[in-house]
């Protein structure tokens, strides 16, 4: 199993890359990486092309995959697909950098799930609303989305869609862990 910091998105309501954002003396993308690495597992960086370059200058010990171009598709999922096209064969951890009140007991009860279930992805749901952006997600669930975006039948592309088209192990959030999932997409929600 790989962990994957996802990064890659265009950050356009921030107004900043927000896995280059720091909180204290971290950006969020290195948070992210540290959670996911207390987990005992490698830990790579999801990016596009035109991050490497500033993401290079800040982590030198982590692996990148940048999104591929050959994959017609947008947002968080060209980051899950080309992290299975470079490891085709690991199920993939996923983190989505801008959860910064993500708790490493959550990451580890989906490990415990993973490890005693049979599924294709393992995530959490929130009032009954998947949380795509931390979970678990096989090689073999993968593969047969990448498949049916080859096959031109992936008619969305999202992260919410793939998961219609797997068999999913949902937890569901209890009260006091929905807060673990509040991600920051503009300044003005930054407020700790």
């Amino acid at each position: 199993m790989l962990g994957i910091v996802l990064c890659g998105g265009q950050s356009q309501r921030m107004g900043a890359d927000k896995g280059m954002m720091m909180h204290g003396e971290k950006c969020w993308a290195q948070i992210a990486a540290d959670k996911l690495s207390q987990l005992n597992i490698p830990v790579k960086i999801s990016v596009s092309e035109q991050q490497l370059s500033a993401y290079s200058k800040v982590f030198s010990e982590i692996d990148f995959i940048v999104d591929g171009d050959s994959l017609s598709i947008k947002g968080p999922l060209l980051g899950l697909l080309s992290c299975h096209v470079a490891y085709p064969k690991e199920d993939l951890f996923v983190l989505a950098c801008d959860l910064l009140l993500m708790e490493t007991s959550m990451l580890a009860t989906l490990i415990d799930n993973y490890r005693k279930e049979n599924s294709g992805s393992y995530i959490f749901t929130n009032n009954g609303e998947a949380e795509p952006l931390c979970g678990i997600y096989t090689s073999k669930a993968i593969s047969h989305i990448l498949d049916i975006h080859k096959k031109e039948k992936l008619h969305k592309h999202s992260m919410k869609f793939l998961l219609e088209q797997l068999n999913v192990c949902k937890i569901a959030l209890t009260g006091d862990q929905k807060k673990f999932f509040q991600n920051f997409n503009t300044p003005s929600e930054i407020t700790f």
